[in-house]
């Protein structure tokens, strides 16, 4: 598989990135499906693509925090229409604003790791939470959850349902970007980040049986340049659970919410940060010890493979290949010159994406292409 990237903002300079794919049953109709993608022409989800990539960004924290902004002001002007509160619904507006300030604490504060478990000693360039945590509850208060939408949602015209869901799309790249910042000053190799390729009404199979195996092969390793199925379905994964919870027993609501992966799409997930491995990161093998027995101790059987505990590799970026070199820091500073998929070729089926998110109609575009979706939504 080839890559073609592009600079978003000078479309002139590109960049060909190889890709080795693994032979196997799996990865044979993988490839079909993302195939499939290309030849129907599907739309590339290009304002969700490039998470935790701080060099040369233009989708900084001011530049996040401003299309926030803007979807509020889409879902507020919504709310004066009355149309929510004709369909029996309170209004929903949101008394909020996003900013630097609002999102993070500035590097006037130490920044570093916390002191004898205290973060309050090194606030510099932290993510503040409650923001965010706000934030996400008004996506989820007016999308809904994975087993239902909210009525506010079905209800809402095309303009609003798109704002309502970029909340949820821009609270998760704002929490990448600012996390590989704050990294990028106190532990510049640990930065994170890495690349979602996914398609707006991507078709989705069911995972087979055996599949479920893949899952248990890779675990939650992530390598530099490693290609992952991606996870194409809405809600909480376990691992996120573990984490947002701290390890801390969960209640049969929370238990609820968690989501195995049942699908697959065309869709995939390349990592560009430092291998995060069992063998490689002490620290990643001692959280999945304490994964494990927090597993067990909520009642979950952590040797079920439909559980879908970890990733499924699909396939790796050859490094040298690509960018004559597999130094980080160097691939980093390469990509960062390039975060636009221009074109993908894989066998004998390619197909180019002549658009990019700066440009002025690119919501239009993707308002038009999620029309259809957006209607089913509203009958049911």
């Amino acid at each position: 598989m080839i890559i073609t990237y592009r600079n978003p903002l000078d479309p002139k300079h590109t960049l060909d990135v190889h890709f080795d794919i693994y032979q196997n049953e799996f990865t044979s109709r993988w490839k079909e499906e993302l195939k499939n993608l290309l030849k129907a022409d599907f739309h590339i989800e290009k304002n969700y693509c490039f998470m935790g990539f701080v060099e040369n960004n233009p989708r900084d924290v001011h530049f996040l925090c401003k299309e926030i902004n803007n979807s509020i002001f889409q879902i507020n002007r919504f709310n004066t229409y009355n149309k929510w509160q004709l369909a029996g619904l309170n209004p929903y507006h949101i008394d909020d604003h996003f900013d630097q300030d609002t999102v993070m604490y500035s590097d006037k504060h130490p920044v570093g790791k916390a002191v004898n478990g205290d973060e309050s000693a090194t606030l510099g360039l932290r993510l503040k939470h409650d923001a965010m945590n706000r934030l996400h509850r008004y996506f989820e208060d007016l999308q809904g959850e994975a087993w239902g939408l909210s009525n506010y949602y079905k209800v809402a015209d095309f303009q609003t349902k798109y704002a309502i869901r970029q909340l949820n799309d821009l609270c998760h790249e704002l929490e990448s970007y600012v996390l590989s910042l704050r990294k990028s000053v106190m532990e510049p190799e640990w930065q994170r980040p890495s690349q979602i390729m996914t398609w707006l009404q991507a078709p989705r199979q069911s995972l087979l049986e055996q599949d479920f195996a893949l899952f248990k092969e890779n675990n939650f390793d992530r390598e530099l340049g490693g290609v992952y199925l991606h996870w194409a379905q809405i809600g909480k994964t376990h691992i996120e659970v573990f984490r947002d919870e701290d390890g801390a027993p969960v209640n049969d609501a929370v238990c609820s919410s968690i989501n195995a992966l049942k699908y697959y799409t065309g869709e995939f997930d390349i990592e560009w940060g430092k291998d995060v491995t069992e063998q490689s990161a002490p620290w990643h093998a001692e959280e999945q010890n304490k994964f494990t027995t927090w597993l067990q101790e909520n009642g979950f059987d952590a040797d079920d493979p439909k559980l879908a505990l970890g990733y499924i590799k699909i396939g790796h970026c050859n490094l040298k290949k690509s960018f004559d070199t597999e130094d980080q820091y160097k691939i980093w500073s390469i990509l960062a010159k390039h975060l636009d998929v221009y074109k993908i070729q894989i066998d004998d089926v390619e197909n180019t994406f002549n658009y990019v998110w700066s440009q002025p109609n690119f919501a239009k575009k993707q308002i038009d292409v999620m029309k259809s979706g957006y209607i089913h939504s509203s009958r049911n």
